[in-house]
């Protein structure tokens, strides 16, 4: 095989893997987002709940 189209195929292999490692940590991310903001709103809602059933 040629020097230079197995350097081209393992420099695409590397930027696949880099990509795929990339979207793993972005899909990581979204679900901890996605968990902290649930967290939020219904931490807000119970407050808010609370004082309506105070007033």
């Amino acid at each position: 095989m040629n020097p230079e189209i197995r350097k081209t195929n393992e420099a695409k292999k590397m930027k696949a893997k880099l990509e795929s490692d990339i979207e793993k940590n972005l899909k990581g991310t979204f679900a901890s987002v996605l968990l902290l903001g649930g967290f939020i709103v219904l931490s807000w809602a119970g407050v808010f709940f609370l004082f309506l059933s105070r007033t």
